[in-house]
């Protein structure tokens, strides 16, 4: 389950500066979820939005809003 698999990786990440900061540095979900699969992880960016606003550890998932962006 993609959920677990997110939460997984939440937690790995607080353990992990090097992650944590690869992470802060993405631009987009899709590339967190990207990140996440070179450490083991399977989720897609989609994912990772609709998980927006739950909390893991420390780790609060948000989505960005960026001016500009279209859907």
């Amino acid at each position: 389950m993609s959920i677990d698999q997110i939460k997984a990786f939440l937690a790995k990440m607080q353990e992990n500066p090097s992650i944590k900061k690869n992470v802060l540095e993405a631009s987009t979900a899709d590339d967190v979820a990207q990140i996440a699969m070179k450490h083991g992880f399977e989720f897609s960016g989609d994912e990772l939005l609709r998980f927006s606003g739950k909390k893991v550890g420390k780790v609060t998932v948000k989505k960005n809003d960026v001016p500009g962006e279209y859907n």
